[in-house]
C-alpha cells in the first residue's frame, strides 16, 4: 500500500474540492488517489451519522467506555435511523430484548441499505472504499481523532453482517444490549404537538419615564423578538436554507445526502466538524430534546424530527427555527439579530446581510463578524456561493462585501433590579400578563432613572453609614480577588494600561448593582507611622485607603478588590477612598407622584443580587408612629382643632369585649419613650413630638364616646384609606403595632398631601405588542378618602409640616417650609421610619433587619426613624426637586378647603390666641362651624381648669411604645461608630453631642426644645 502521508490526502481533497459537495463523487474517481481516500469512508453513512455528532465537544469518544458499549450506542442510533428512513409512519420506541433481535437486525439492514443510495447519488462506490481501506487501517485511527477507541475490525465485521448481510461467525453487537440502550433512551419521547402554534420566549423592552430603555426582560439564552415566517424577506429565508439544508423542502426529517456531505467535509476539515443535522433536526434539539452530547440525546432528535414533519408544514418548522437559532451578539432569533447587527427589523434585511446572518448559524462565535472579520467574510461568500448555484440570488448581487455593522455595545443593567422585578407583577395585575416574557411587548414605565439611581445610592450609603456609626459593621473579607486576572494580562505584552487597572475594569463584582466605586488593593506596608493601603480606581487614580479598623487592614491583600467611597481633598487633607463594607440591616425606600401615583424610584433592599425580596412591596413591618397621623385625621374629621388640648398622662385601657377574670389580664398601659408625661398639650404639640400617652388619651376622650368605638373611627379610616383590609381590633393598633406595607403607607401620606385625594401607586402607564396598546393606565385613577373632609386633611398636612419645624423631625427643620412628614420608632427599635411629602412626591424610608432567621435583632438603643431613617431623606428629596420637580414651598389649602377654614394666631405650645408677630405667635388653621363662625374646641377635651395644673413629669422605667419594661439608659451618640459624621445629614445637634442622664429621650419627642 502507498506509504503517502493521511494528511497529504486532506490536503489534496480539500484543493480539489470547490464549494459544492455534490462533486465529491468526481473528486474521488481522479486516479489512485480514489484507493488511499477509501480509508476516509471505512465506516458507512449509517455509522457516520453518530461518529459526526454523538462525540464529545472536543471530538473524542468518552474513552473510558469499553468498545462493547460504543458499538451499542452507534447501533442503537442506527437503529433509530433506519426506522425514521424506511418507516417513518411506524417508528417503534419499545423492542423486547430477546422476540424482536430479528426484526431489529431487519430494520438495521434496511437502513444500511437506504444509506448506500445516498453514496450512490454521490456517486462514491462505498464497497471498493472499505475494502482498499482495511489494508491502512493505521493511517486512519492515527488521523480521525472521532475514530480514536474503535476496533476498525469489530466495525467491518458488524458492516458485512448488516449491510451486505453475510454470516459472520461470531458477531460484535449484542443486539439484546442495543435494545435494552435503545429502548430506555427513547423513553418518554416529548409531544410535537406542543409546537404547533408555539411561541417562543420573547424579550420585553422596559422603557423610562422619558421612554428611554432601562431593561430588557427575557428568559435566559431567550434572548428574542419574534418574528412571523411571513415577514422575513424571501431571499433571507433562502439563505438559511442554503447555508444550513439545502434539501429542506424534500427530504422527511432526516437528509441521508447531507450526513454524506458533512462526512466528507469532517475528514477533509477534520479541525471543525459539520453536523448534516437538518433544520427540522435543529429545531427538535433546540426546543425539544436539548443539547446534550450523547447518543440518547442523537436517538430522540432523530424521532422527534421525523415526527415533526408529519405534525408540522414546512414554514412552521422554518419559522420555528428562524426564531430560535442562536446568531451572537446575545441574540436568539433573526429578529433581534438583525437589530443587535444593522440596527433594523428583519423585514428591512438584504440578501447579503440575510446571508451573513445564516452564515453565523453554524458557529456564531468562530465567525463572528467583529472579532474574526476574515473567517466571517469567506463564510459570506460561502453562503452566497450556494445561494447562487441554486439561484437564489443573481451574481451581481452576490458578491462577498461584509456589510456595515452597527456598533455592538452590550448593555448590562446595574440598577432597578427591585423595580423592574415589580413590573413584571404588576404587569400580572393589571394587564393579565402571566409573564411579560411569553412575548415581545414594550411597556412604559414610570420610573425615572437618574432618581433611581439617586435612591439606591442614597440607601445604600445610608444603610452601611448606620452600621459603620453604630459600630455593627463587620469585614468578611473582600468582594473579589484579581491577582490570577492581573498575572494573566501582565504576561500580554500588547496591553499599554496597568496590568490591575485592566482587570478591574473588566471584573464584574458579586453586587452589581452596588453605587459604591470598586477599588483593588496595590499596597498593604507596614510601618513605623502605620500601616498604608493604597488602592486603585477605574479611572486609573491611586488613594488611601481608610478601613476603620487595623483588624480590616489586616485582612486585605494585594489585589483584593473592595467598594469605596471617595472623599473629595479639602483644603491640606488628600482625598482618600474610605471602605465600604455591605451591611447586614436592611431597608426600602421609595418616591411616589402624589398626583399621579407613578412610583417614581423604588429601591426594595441594600441590592438585588444579595436579596430579591422587595421590601416596598412583599414586606409587612410594624409602622409605629407614622400611623399615628390617622388618629389625629380622625379626630380632625370629629370636629376637633389643631390646638385642642389632650392630656399627656398615663392612661389604662381594658381589653375590648373582655369580661370577668380576662377582663383583669389583658389591660393596656402605654407609656412615652421617654418615661414621662408631659400634662395637657395641644393636638399638634402631641402628633408633632410623637407622643403615646396624649394619642392613647385622644382615642379614649376625644374621639368618641368610648375608646373601644374610637378604634373603631380609627380602624374604618385605615381601611378606607387602603392601609388595611382588614384591622385588627386592639388598643396598640394607633401607636403603630399592626403592619403595613410601605407603598401603602406611602399613598396614605400622599393622600394627605392631596388634601385626601390617594393615589393608585402604580409602575406601569402602558403596555404594547406589535405597536397596538394592549393595556393603559387610567390617569383619573384616584380614590378619594370621602369620611374625611379636604379641611380636616389640610389641617393635619400643616401639623406634618411641624413635624420638621418643631418637632422630632427638627433635625432638618430647615425644610420644613417645604415638606411635611412624620418619624416612626417600633417597639425596642426593631424598625426605624420617616415618611415625608412635598407638593409633588411623597418619600418613604424603612431601615430594620429582615429576622427571616425568627430571630427579633433590632437596630439597638436609639437608633429610631429620626435618628437613622431621616438622614437618608433629605438627599433623596433634594434629588426629586433635581430631577423630578423643582422645590416649591407648600402649597396652602385649596379653594375647596379654605371654603371651611380661617386663620387664627396662636401660641403653638399652649394653643391660646397670641398677637400676630409676636413671640412665638403662630398662625394655624382653624374649621368653621356650619354657622360659619370659627369652631373653638380648645377645651373640649381637657377643661381650661385642668390645663392650667401645668405640665408634670412622671417617670417609669418603660422605653417602649407598647409597654415591656426595660431599665433606662444614655442617650446614644452618632460617636459610637467611626469618628465621622455622614455629609449628607449635617453635624449633631447638641444634645447628640452633650447627652442628659439620667433623662431619656423620647425617639419622636425633643421635649427640652418645647418647653
Amino acid at each position: 500500500m502507498s506509504a503517502l502521508p493521511m494528511r497529504y490526502f486532506q490536503n489534496a481533497l480539500t484543493a480539489a474540492l470547490v464549494p459544492r459537495p455534490g462533486q465529491v463523487g468526481a473528486v474521488l474517481k481522479a486516479g489512485k488517489r480514489r484507493k488511499r481516500l477509501g480509508n476516509f469512508f471505512l465506516e458507512t453513512a449509517l455509522f457516520s451519522i453518530v461518529l459526526q455528532e454523538g462525540t464529545s465537544r472536543d471530538g473524542f469518544f468518552d474513552r473510558q467506555q469499553v468498545m462493547d458499549s460504543i458499538l451499542i450506542k452507534i447501533f442503537a442510533t442506527a437503529l433509530a435511523f433506519s426506522q425514521v428512513s424506511t418507516r417513518p409512519d411506524g417508528v417503534k420506541t419499545e423492542f423486547d430484548a430477546v422476540r424482536d433481535r430479528s426484526e431489529v437486525a431487519e430494520l438495521l439492514s434496511a437502513g444500511c441499505a437506504h444509506m448506500r443510495k445516498a453514496f450512490d447519488i454521490e456517486d462514491i462506490n462505498l464497497d471498493d472504499l472499505i475494502a482498499t481501506a482495511m489494508d491502512d487501517k493505521e493511517a486512519l485511527s492515527s488521523e480521525i481523532k472521532a475514530l480514536k477507541g474503535l476496533k476498525l475490525a469489530d466495525l467491518h465485521v458488524a458492516y458485512r453482517q448488516f449491510c451486505k448481510v453475510e454470516k459472520t461467525e461470531e458477531s460484535p453487537v449484542d443486539l439484546g444490549q442495543v435494545i435494552t440502550f435503545y429502548n430506555s433512551a427513547v423513553k418518554d419521547l416529548p409531544d410535537v404537538a406542543q409546537l404547533k402554534h408555539l411561541r417562543l420566549p420573547g424579550t420585553s423592552i422596559v422603557l423610562d419615564s422619558r421612554s428611554e430603555r432601562l431593561a430588557e426582560i427575557y428568559v435566559p439564552n431567550n434572548r428574542r423578538i419574534w418574528v412571523k415566517l411571513a415577514d422575513i424577506p424571501e431571499a433571507v429565508r433562502n439563505a438559511f436554507v442554503a447555508a444550513e439544508d439545502k434539501r429542506f423542502f424534500q427530504h422527511t426529517g432526516i437528509d441521508e445526502r447531507g450526513l454524506v456531505r458533512a462526512f466528507i467535509g469532517n475528514f477533509t476539515h477534520p479541525g471543525r466538524p459539520q453536523g448534516g443535522s437538518t433544520v427540522t433536526q435543529q429545531v427538535a434539539k433546540n426546543l425539544l430534546v436539548g443539547n446534550d452530547i450523547t447518543y440518547e440525546r442523537k436517538l430522540r432528535e432523530m424521532i422527534v424530527a421525523s415526527r415533526m414533519e408529519r405534525a408540522l408544514t414546512k414554514a412552521e418548522i422554518l419559522e420555528l427555527y428562524l426564531n430560535s437559532i442562536y446568531l451572537g451578539r446575545g441574540a436568539w432569533g433573526i429578529e433581534m439579530a438583525a437589530r443587535s447587527y444593522f440596527g433594523k427589523p428583519a423585514k428591512a434585511l438584504s440578501a447579503v446581510e440575510g446571508a451573513l446572518l445564516a452564515g453565523l448559524a453554524k458557529g456564531p462565535n468562530y465567525f463572528n463578524p467583529d472579532h474574526h472579520h476574515e473567517r466571517a467574510r469567506e463564510r459570506l461568500a460561502y453562503v452566497l456561493a450556494r445561494m447562487q448555484d441554486d439561484a437564489m440570488i443573481d451574481a451581481a448581487a452576490a458578491q462577498p462585501v461584509l456589510p456595515q455593522l452597527v456598533e455592538y455595545r452590550p448593555t448590562r443593567l446595574d440598577f432597578g433590579f427591585h423595580f423592574v422585578d415589580h413590573i413584571a407583577r404588576e404587569a400580572k395585575v393589571v394587564a393579565g400578563l402571566d409573564s411579560l416574557t411569553s412575548s415581545s411587548y414594550t411597556v412604559h414605565s414610570t420610573v425615572n432613572s437618574a432618581l433611581q439611581r439617586a435612591v439606591e445610592a442614597t440607601l445604600q450609603e445610608g444603610l452601611a453609614r448606620y452600621e459603620l456609626n453604630s459600630g455593627r459593621y463587620k469585614f468578611e473579607g473582600p468582594e473579589a480577588n484579581i491577582s490570577d486576572a492581573v498575572r494573566q494580562i501582565a504576561a500580554n505584552l500588547t496591553v499599554t494600561e496597568p496590568a490591575w487597572l485592566v482587570a478591574l475594569k473588566t471584573t464584574r463584582l458579586p453586587l452589581y448593582d452596588v453605587h459604591w466605586e470598586a477599588a483593588v488593593v496595590l499596597e498593604n506596608t507596614r510601618g513605623k507611622r502605620g500601616d498604608a493601603i493604597n488602592v486603585g480606581l477605574t479611572d486609573g487614580s491611586i488613594l488611601p485607603l481608610n478601613t476603620w479598623s487595623a483588624a480590616t487592614r489586616r485582612g486585605l491583600k494585594p489585589y483584593d478588590v473592595v467598594y469605596v467611597q471617595v472623599g473629595e481633598a479639602k483644603g491640606k487633607q488628600v482625598a482618600r477612598a474610605d471602605l465600604r463594607i455591605r451591611p447586614t440591616v436592611q431597608g426600602a425606600a421609595l418616591v411616589l407622584g402624589n398626583e399621579t401615583g407613578r412610583i417614581l424610584a423604588m429601591a426594595g433592599g441594600f441590592s438585588y443580587p444579595a436579596s430579591q425580596l422587595n421590601r416596598v412591596v412583599q414586606s409587612l413591618r410594624q409602622p409605629g408612629s407614622t400611623l399615628k397621623p390617622l388618629t389625629y385625621l380622625a379626630a380632625l374629621q370629629k370636629g376637633l382643632q389643631p390646638n385642642t388640648l389632650v392630656m399627656d398622662e398615663p392612661i389604662t385601657l381594658a381589653p375590648i369585649g373582655a369580661t370577668g377574670s380576662a377582663r383583669q389580664r389583658g389591660f393596656w398601659s402605654p407609656r412615652n419613650y421617654d418615661g414621662g408625661a408631659s400634662g395637657a398639650i395641644t393636638l399638634r404639640r402631641a402628633l408633632e413630638n410623637s407622643r403615646n400617652l396624649a394619642t392613647a388619651q385622644l382615642l379614649a376622650t376625644g374621639l368618641d364616646d368610648s375608646a373601644e368605638h374610637g378604634l373603631d373611627r380609627v380602624c374604618e379610616l385605615a381601611m378606607e384609606a387602603q392601609l388595611y383590609k382588614e384591622c385588627m381590633r386592639y388598643y396598640p393598633f394607633v401607636l403603630g403595632a399592626q403592619t403595613v406595607r410601605l407603598i401603602d403607607l406611602a399613598a396614605f401620606y400622599a393622600a394627605i398631601a392631596n388634601e385626601g385625594a390617594r393615589p393608585q401607586p402604580h409602575a406601569i402607564e402602558t403596555i404594547e405588542q406589535d405597536g397596538r396598546a394592549i393595556y393603559r393606565r387610567d390617569p383619573r385613577a384616584v380614590d378619594w378618602i370621602g369620611s374625611a373632609d379636604r379641611a380636616s386633611f389640610y389641617q393635619l398636612k400643616s401639623m406634618l409640616q411641624g413635624v420638621l419645624a418643631r418637632g422630632t423631625a427638627h433635625t432638618v427643620k430647615h425644610l420644613s417650609p417645604y415638606v411635611g412628614g412624620k418619624t416612626g420608632t417600633t417597639d425596642n427599635w426593631a424598625d426605624a421610619w420617616f415618611v415625608g411629602f412635598t407638593n409633588d412626591v411623597t418619600v418613604a424610608i424603612w431601615v430594620g433587619y429582615d429576622n427571616g432567621d425568627g430571630g427579633r435583632r433590632t437596630l439597638g438603643r436609639g437608633q429610631t426613624g429620626a435618628k437613622v431613617a431621616l438622614p437618608m431623606f433629605e438627599p433623596i428629596v433634594q434629588a426629586a426637586w433635581e430631577l423630578h420637580a423643582p422645590k416649591t414651598v407648600l402649597n396652602g389649602p385649596s379653594r375647596e378647603a379654605m371654603h371651611q377654614l380661617v386663620t387664627l394666631s396662636i401660641d403653638p405650645y399652649t394653643g391660646d390666641p397670641a398677637p400676630a408677630g409676636s413671640g412665638r405667635a403662630f398662625t394655624e388653621y382653624f374649621k368653621r362651624d356650619p354657622s360659619g363662625r370659627t369652631n373653638d374646641t380648645q377645651f373640649r377635651i381637657v377643661s381650661r381648669a385642668a390645663s392650667y395644673t401645668g405640665p408634670f413629669r412622671q417617670w417609669s422605667y418603660d422605653n417602649h411604645p407598647y409597654g415591656d419594661n426595660q431599665p433606662p439608659f444614655p442617650y446614644p451618640t452618632w460617636r459610637l461608630g467611626p469618628r465621622e459624621y455622614p455629609s449628607w445629614r449635617g453635624y449633631p445637634d447638641a444634645e447628640d453631642r452633650l447627652p442628659r442622664p439620667p433623662l431619656r429621650v423620647d425617639p419622636d419627642y425633643f421635649w427640652w426644645r418645647l418647653n
